[in-house]
């Protein structure tokens, strides 16, 4: 029996063969998807990233990286992958070689994202690298760096600038409905317990504990809302239980100072739960609660308006945006450069913690 598809291309080589004009608004002819190759199979390309593919319009699942290989079958039987297409990270290099893989999406531990990068956008592939982007700003700037000489694509992976509401709260600073901005707040966090010390969130080396984990999404948000660059920070650690978390920040809390005397009060917590974003402005305010959660993202504003969550998948969005660009050779929503300025201000907020002291914030690149 003849597909849906496969009888709408037979009418039309028929009608080509045939000398007939085809009408491209009667019968459109279906975009060409790129392939998606997942490297690293933990909680987040399992349970988000694969599933998201499923139902992106313009890209999809065609390849899987993994140093796992007790989890190959699975992922074969469920997303149809061929063995060609399947790669240890030791390989995946090879991967120039395949046609099918046009983006390569990064899901490793943060300390991994440079090396992975680097691999991916050397084997010509485009580069979506979850956040946050990598450990140090000279890092990012290799990765940034290593992509554009390749001419591949480069995309940090912050879903909350693909996610509606939050899009929208961010032009206010242009319309100003309320007026002028006078403060700002964004939490990000969770109350959690910690976890093993064999996991990589508990590992500094490794880039664990709530300032990078969590804590780029404050940042993140608060420059995405404002606009803004801050010009220095102040930062602090709390600590409840110094014995789980030996190596990581568990909860820190900043202010990010910006010019004209504008103030963002951020914290980030794997043990205490927080997640909004508050604006305050001259003749009222706005807010998302929560901010940066997979689903439920609302917003709300001191004169009643609720602005109701995305009803999508905010990852099948955030991909299918970053396809898109990729396709019709536009930017892409979030650059390498976003993700380097967010891990300055992390770098910063360690000095400043450490140091107890503000720390000035250059933004040379």
């Amino acid at each position: 029996m003849f597909s849906r598809r496969q009888f709408i291309q037979g009418t039309s080589l028929s009608l080509i063969a045939s000398g007939l004009s085809l009408n491209k608004q009667v019968v459109a002819q279906p975009k060409k998807k790129l392939g998606v190759a997942l490297v690293g199979l933990g909680y987040y390309s399992t349970d988000l990233l694969a599933p998201a593919l499923t139902v992106t319009k313009h890209c999809e699942l065609r390849g899987i990286v993994t140093g796992s290989p007790e989890k190959i079958p699975k992922w074969q039987q469920k997303y149809n992958i061929p063995e060609s297409n399947i790669y240890h990270y030791r390989d995946m290099y090879k991967i120039a070689n395949n046609p099918d893989i046009d983006i390569i999406y990064i899901v490793v531990p943060t300390a991994l994202h440079h090396k992975y990068s680097l691999i991916a956008a050397n084997a010509g592939k485009h580069v979506w690298c979850e956040k946050p982007m990598a450990m140090t700003v000279e890092q990012c700037q290799d990765i940034i760096e290593v992509c554009e000489r390749n001419k591949v694509y480069l995309s940090v992976g912050y879903r909350i600038q693909h996610e509606p509401n939050t899009r929208k709260m961010s032009q206010f600073r242009l319309s100003k409905p309320y007026g002028n901005i006078t403060r700002l707040e964004a939490y990000s966090g969770y109350a959690g317990r910690g976890l093993p010390s064999t996991n990589w969130r508990m590992q500094k080396a490794m880039g664990g504990g709530a300032m990078y984990d969590m804590g780029v999404y404050a940042v993140n948000e608060a420059r995405f809302l404002t606009g803004k660059e801050p010009i220095s920070i102040k930062a602090r650690h709390e600590k409840s239980h110094p014995n789980i978390f030996k190596e990581v920040d568990e909860t820190t809390l900043f202010d990010l100072h910006f010019e004209d005397s504008l103030t963002a009060t951020c914290g980030t917590s794997v043990v205490r739960g927080f997640n909004h974003a508050k604006v305050e402005c001259e003749n009222g305010w706005y807010q998302l609660k929560p901010m940066q959660s997979y689903s439920g993202v609302t917003g709300f504003t001191s004169d009643g308006k609720v602005f109701e969550p995305y009803a999508g998948v905010q990852q099948a969005l955030q991909m299918d945006n970053d396809a898109l660009a990729i396709m019709h050779k536009q930017p892409v929503l979030v650059s390498g450069q976003e993700g380097l300025r967010d891990i300055r201000i992390v770098q910063a907020a360690f000095e400043s913690a450490r140091a107890n002291k503000t720390i000035k914030l250059s933004h040379s690149n």
